[in-house]
Order: structure tokens, then sequence, then C-alpha cells
């Protein structure tokens, strides 16, 4: 990465402030900025920092306006978190492409594989397994029986799918992901034992979904657990049997949907969200982190908080009274030692 200020802004369809021909060779947080390097303000709370960070550029919204001198040169556009980004895709894109099937990776004769692939050391490609064009699988990567990968998608080191799940283009899973292990289902004995009821479906991932790190995905009882396309899931996610996730949805961390449970598009779920099975969500639906979900959200847009969940503008104002129980207890306790009759 080594650009100049007028590059920069020509790419985001911004314009410079200060020198056009300040250049800078890599990134960094603006608190910790440093020569050389080029950061961002998008929220007001680091305001403070801009006005001495070390960093020679700084992407800025249009409507900033600073309190006092700025040091660094300016880059304004519409949204600078947003430009930001754009620029580390830029830059992620840049990077060399590993290519070529490792000699120590394990790949079925009967599998079907694209062209400019990268196989790393004992990845494991099973029979009758399809890999699309440009497809990046790490080292130690299994791929089951006739799963199928599509074009361009990559796997990071342990990624594990499980036989017949399809993964769409684009996508990315990273290191140690499990994609269609058997769902919970177990059916209770007379004698307070269980009975393992058999998973016979799998795990459809559509294009430009992301998976993050130890995540799992189940596989359905019948038919499949659907991703749907755009669908970003953070670290340590547990989706259950049966479960459909609508387009564009996006969880938080160590969330966990309960099995046969439908959720809408453009959804965001704060981390450690618990949702139980077999329920219905929206559209659009916000729900803030550590709440549970025990029943249907119809309202398209709703934000929610809590356990269990209810409307986040009620939530707000219950709370200011949970914080004061045991001041109000008290209150109480007084008040019936006032009106008490001494003796009684």
């Amino acid at each position: 990465m080594d650009f100049t200020a007028a590059a920069i802004a020509e790419f985001l369809k911004g314009t410079v402030e200060g020198d056009p021909a300040a250049r800078v060779s890599d990134v960094s947080r603006i608190e910790e900025g440093k020569k050389g390097t080029l950061s961002f303000l998008a929220n007001p709370k680091y305001e403070k920092y801009i006005y001495d960070t070390a960093s020679t550029i700084v992407i800025v919204n249009r409507d900033f306006k600073a309190s006092k001198a700025v040091a660094p040169t300016l880059i304004r556009v519409e949204d600078a978190y947003e430009s930001f980004a754009a620029l580390l895709r830029l830059h992620e894109a840049q990077k060399p492409r590993k290519m070529g099937i490792s000699r120590l990776a394990s790949v079925d004769a009967s599998a079907i594989l694209g062209k400019d692939l990268y196989v790393g050391d004992f990845a494991v490609i099973s029979e009758k397994a399809v890999i699309g064009d440009g497809a990046q699988l790490y080292p130690q990567v299994y791929i089951g029986t006739g799963v199928k990968i599509g074009e361009g998608t990559i796997l990071y080191p342990g990624v594990k799918i499980y036989e017949d799940c399809e993964i769409g283009a684009h996508c990315v899973i990273h290191a140690g992901a499990v994609i269609g292990a058997d769902g919970f289902g177990f059916a209770p004995g007379q004698e307070n034992n269980f009975s393992k009821i058999p998973q016979l479906g799998k795990v459809i991932l559509e294009d430009h979904v992301e998976v993050g790190a130890n995540t799992t995905i189940d596989r359905a009882t019948m038919g499949a657990t659907i991703l749907r396309k755009g669908v970003k899931l953070d670290n340590l996610i547990m989706i259950a049997h049966n479960v459909e996730v609508g387009e564009n949805t996006v969880m938080a961390a160590q969330t966990g949907i309960s099995g046969s449970t439908k959720i809408g598009r453009y959804c965001m779920f704060g981390g450690q969200v618990g949702l139980i099975g077999h329920i219905s969500i929206a559209d659009r639906v916000r729900i803030a982190a550590q709440s549970g979900v025990t029943k249907d959200v119809n309202e398209e847009g709703a934000l929610l908080q809590g356990s269990p969940a209810f409307e986040f503008s009620t939530y707000k104002r219950c709370y200011v009274l949970f914080k004061k129980l045991p001041e109000l207890r008290n209150q109480i306790i007084e008040m019936e030692r006032k009106i008490t009759p001494s003796g009684e």
C-alpha cells in the first residue's frame, strides 16, 4: 500500500483538505496514529484524537467541523467508515494470491476441480466434491462427499464441510468452523434414554456469506438449513438444524439460534442473543446484546432488548426501575414501619 492523498481522494470521490501529495504506506487507528499512516474518523467519540494524532492522512465525513487546528491532511467523503473499508478491500485485493495444489493434500479422483485453485497441506477433498474456479482451501480443510464449493470461496485452516452441503460463490469461512454437523435431534425413550434421530438434510450457504471462526451450522433433519445471500456471522455462533436466515442479516459473537427458526432479511443481532426454536423474525429486526427471544417478532424493523426481549424504549424505562428496586424496597419497609401501630 503506497498512495498519495490525491489518489485516495480520487478513488473515494472525496476532496483533499491539506497536502494532496501527502503519502501513506500503512493504516492505523486514529488514537494510535503514526507518520506515514492513514486513519479515519467516523464516530464523534473519537474526535479528540484528530487534534493530536500523528497520522499523515485522516478520512472524515464531509460535514465534519474541527473545533481547532488539525495537522493531518483530511479527505472529506460522504461516509468515512465505508470509505475506509473500501480502501482496506483495495489493499487486500492487491496481496499476492495463493495458488496450486499441495502434494500433501488428499484429493479423490472423482472430485471435480476448477481452475486457479489453492489447496493447502493436508486438506482433504472427498469423492464427488465440486470445487469452483479460484477457490482457496487452506491447510487441513476437510471437504466431505458430494460437497459443492462456489467460485472464489475461501476456506481458512481447519474448516470442516460435511457431506452434501453447498457453499456459494465468494463466501469466506474462517478457521475451525463446522458446516453440516448433525442437528441436535434425539427422541426420548421409555427408560429415560434418548434415541438419535438421523439428520438427513444438508446446509446451503448462498453467495457472499461470511462465517466466523469456530462457528457451527447444523444440517437439517430433512431439507436444508439455509443462510441466504450476504449473511455475515461473527465467531462462535451456533445455527441449529432447519434454521433459515434471510439475506444480509448480521449476527455478533456467541449468538445461538435454535432449530427451525426463520429469520428475516436485513436483521441485526448483538452478541449473545438467543432465540428459541420454531419462531419467526420479521425483516429488519434489531435485537440488542444478551437478549432472549421467546416468541414470534412480526413487526418489521422492531428494536428489542431484554430476556425475554421486548420493545427497546419500554425496556429502558423498566431498567430505570430495576436499578432502583433495592432502594424502593427499603422505602416500602420504612413506610410500613411508620403506618403499623407499635406492638402489632
